[in-house]
């Protein structure tokens, strides 16, 4: 630090603490949750904490001062965290008639208790559906009431956890078998289908983790109040931890290459979505674009809806919508059987 002026350290300062402190929410996957859940809240931190480390690095870049090391030798050793926070696009890959279209969709129960200022959500998600065309449909927060939106599918499996929501897989696929994967103390779960595609027999999961319970644009964030919000998200990581326990277990006994897909209420810098995905293939880490954020927060890009290709499924493309009838946007994904 001797070629630096006072005005310099300072700023150095700050960058040592900002690249270690990005080096811990990097370890967040990685350290058991049981230890302390609080900790677990560390891993929404990495997104800002990578941006402040590239501005850091660019900074001492253009003053031509080695310091620069530092960010960057932070942000290569993470590199793969990095490159999930933004994909830039490449060249679009060419559709085969033999990729099955996937779409996975938190609809919020189709907005009935009128969360958004919009008349005919139900339709307008209906619409959606039938313009994207998947060939498997997974909604989570669904409605029993809306049952008949998708009579066009023949096939499907829905399982209801608390009252008149839950969990379905619509499927043009033929249903060879099915589950329900249901998570203890919870009004949230896990379902699956066993679908014959072709020669194939393939698993399908529709996920939905542990919410957190809070609105991060009405929820009031403040010295008085965020001991119990730390401590409610603690508990909503415990119990996700558990429910991903539960889901591994199944989903590693499985005779069937799988697809996951659903809510995990984390996101991709968490422990939570390293045991969910395991050697699976994270479809917008593969084929996506941007931020691929998946959940509606102006301030901050949260993706927390995922796709996961296991073994001898190929991703083909994915695709991010932001039409607005949920707070969550959905994702669809094409893959490829071999």
């Amino acid at each position: 630090m001797k070629n630096l002026n006072w005005l310099q350290k300072g700023v150095y300062l700050i960058n040592i603490v900002l690249a270690l402190a990005l080096v811990f929410g990097l370890l967040i996957p990685y350290i058991p949750i049981e230890l302390s859940p609080k900790l677990s809240i560390f891993s929404l931190a990495v997104p800002p904490l990578v941006l402040l480390n590239l501005a850091f690095m660019l900074y001492w870049l253009f003053s031509l001062k080695r310091q620069w090391l530092l960010s960057f030798l932070v942000l290569l050793a993470g590199y793969s965290s990095v490159l999930s926070l933004y994909k830039f696009g490449g060249t679009p890959r060419v559709i085969t008639s033999s990729a099955i279209k996937v779409m996975t969709y938190n609809v919020r129960l189709f907005n009935k208790y009128n969360w958004i200022p919009e008349e005919n959500v139900e339709t307008r998600i209906a619409e959606m559906v039938r313009e994207e065309d998947p060939d498997i449909l997974c909604l989570q927060e669904f409605h029993k009431d809306e049952e008949g939106l998708f009579s066009g599918y023949p096939h499907r499996y829905v399982e209801y956890k608390t009252g008149r929501m839950g969990q379905v897989i619509y499927s043009r696929y033929p249903i060879v078998g099915k589950g329900s994967l249901d998570f203890p103390n919870s009004g949230n779960n896990a379902i699956y289908a066993d679908l014959e595609i072709g020669r194939d027999t393939v698993r399908v999961y529709n996920v939905h983790l542990q919410s957190f319970k809070i609105n991060p644009e009405a929820e009031e964030i403040s010295q008085e109040n965020s001991n119990r919000i730390a401590n409610r998200m603690g508990k909503a990581f415990a119990r996700q931890k558990e429910q991903a326990d539960i889901f591994e277990q199944h989903r590693d006994s499985s005779a069937y290459p799988v697809i996951i897909c659903g809510d995990l209420n984390n996101t991709q810098f968490s422990a939570v979505y390293k045991q969910i995905r395991g050697e699976a293939a994270d479809t917008f880490e593969e084929e996506g674009q941007g931020t691929g954020k998946t959940y509606y927060f102006r301030y901050y890009p949260l993706r927390i809806d995922f796709i996961f290709a296991g073994s001898d499924i190929e991703v083909v493309s994915h695709k991010n919508r932001y039409d607005f009838y949920s707070d969550h946007y959905p994702v669809i994904s094409q893959l490829k059987i071999h």
